[in-house]
């Protein structure tokens, strides 16, 4: 007999535990209705412990009141990103508990509002980004990603803002899962100039964005290819595990990527480029020709081809490939620019032989010699300065130096001219 009241009084308290919690839903449930979502959330928070009892109808009906409650909490700028996160997790959980009823009375709407706190988010970090706060930036586009994995671009922006943020570990765990889900970014974007605001608009499909041309309500369609961004992804992981002294897991992994896209022109670049940070010039200029095989084009390659040459000390070989990048690409400003750094290398240890030199009579020809010198590297370079200047007129650091070649030529009237564009 006392086995039996045993077993009654354990269901009469937890008869009148459903009853309390139903009660409490039902009341947390009122007061959101009047307005009042903190006492919403006060109320639930009672009924949290028995939860885990109640059907999977009543943790629902829970779980939709705690996400909205929280929710309106966010939307009115209180602990927002605190709350958007509690609001969120609430919705989750509320539709996991209608998979496992096999009904759907408030999914449909957890699903929009999910959706939504997922673009609050995002415009939250883009906002935070604007301001330099990367830290916060990250934990919110990580955070969007995990209320809809299948936007893996979220992930992406994630592990980058991590690296701006400089939290290189939280950045090398989400670059390896991208890693792991083989993510490459590659696709094609869709635009269209709208003829109300003038603003080129982006659009997810081409159909979308013929759609609207065809209304009228778009004009000048255009189409541009997405590269890669697996090359970046590894260049990343590579750079933050060089960082933490592991070198040869960084060279492993770069080295499993290309295995795995053979194809992918960007890892080659990837991997040349962790051979310039260890500074093993030859393994890395063996890799840029592998490139250039496939792309004989690529003018960034061919650029880096010169730093390195230029690094060096090889002139000759530097000078070659930053005019062979001129020619690809006539406007590629840092060509112009570094042809003309290059050039006026040599000017250092001119001026300090002249300032070497006496007065003797040898010494004044030998300082007549070496002035006519330093005259021509500076009329050597005034066409690559000019050329800088005309495609990039706001880089003052390259006008600067045109107008101290000019008045060490003495071109008085070109640098009257110049000064005045400044």
């Amino acid at each position: 007999m006392k086995i039996k009241n045993v077993i009654l009084s354990s269901a009469l308290l937890m008869s009148v535990a459903t009853f309390a919690q139903k009660d409490e839903i039902k009341a947390a449930e009122k007061a959101f209705k009047k307005g009042n979502a903190q006492e919403a959330i006060t109320i639930l928070q009672g009924a949290e412990s028995l939860i885990s009892n109640a059907s999977d109808s009543e943790k629902a009906q829970f779980f939709f009141v705690k996400g909205n409650a929280f929710l309106d909490l966010a939307n009115k700028n209180i602990e927002t990103d605190k709350n958007l996160s509690l609001a969120a997790s609430a919705f989750q959980d509320l539709i996991e508990a209608e998979k496992a009823s096999g009904k759907s009375k408030y999914s449909t709407e957890a699903a929009t509002s999910i959706t939504s706190i997922k673009y609050k988010l995002i415009n939250g970090a883009i906002a935070d980004s604007k301001v330099d706060k990367f830290s916060g930036s990250a934990k919110k586009l990580h955070d969007a990603y995990l209320l809809d994995k299948k936007d893996t671009l979220n992930l992406y922006y994630a592990a980058s803002t991590y690296v701006n943020a400089q939290e290189y570990d939280a950045a090398l765990k989400l670059y390896d899962e991208l890693k792991n889900l083989n993510y490459s970014g590659k696709g094609t974007s869709y635009f269209a100039v709208n003829k109300l605001t003038s603003e080129e608009d982006l659009f997810n499909t081409l159909q979308e964005r013929d759609k609207m041309v065809k209304l009228g309500t778009h004009e000048k369609p255009r189409t541009e290819a997405i590269p890669s961004k697996r090359g970046e992804i590894f260049k990343n992981i590579a750079l933050i595990l060089v960082q933490k002294g592991k070198t040869e897991e960084a060279k492993k992994a770069i080295s499993e990527a290309r295995t795995a896209n053979p194809e992918d022109t960007s890892l080659i670049l990837t991997e040349a480029n962790l051979y310039l940070e260890t500074k093993d010039f030859v393994t890395y200029k063996k890799l840029i020709a592998e490139v250039l095989e496939k792309n004989p084009n690529d003018a960034d390659l061919i650029f880096n081809l010169g730093v390195i040459s230029g690094n060096a000390k090889n002139s000759v070989e530097a000078e070659k490939h930053y005019n062979r990048v001129i020619e690809i690409n006539p406007k590629y400003t840092n060509a112009y620019i570094n042809m003309a750094a290059l050039k006026l290398d040599g000017e250092g240890a001119i001026i300090e032989e002249m300032n070497k030199l006496g007065t003797s009579a040898k010494d004044m020809k030998r300082y007549d010699e070496l002035k006519v010198k330093r005259q021509n590297i500076f009329k050597s370079v005034i066409p690559y300065l000019q050329k800088a200047v005309e495609i990039d007129p706001k880089n003052e650091d390259v006008t600067k130096t045109l107008l101290n070649v000019y008045s060490a030529l003495e071109m008085t009237a070109e640098y009257k001219a110049l000064k005045a564009k400044m």
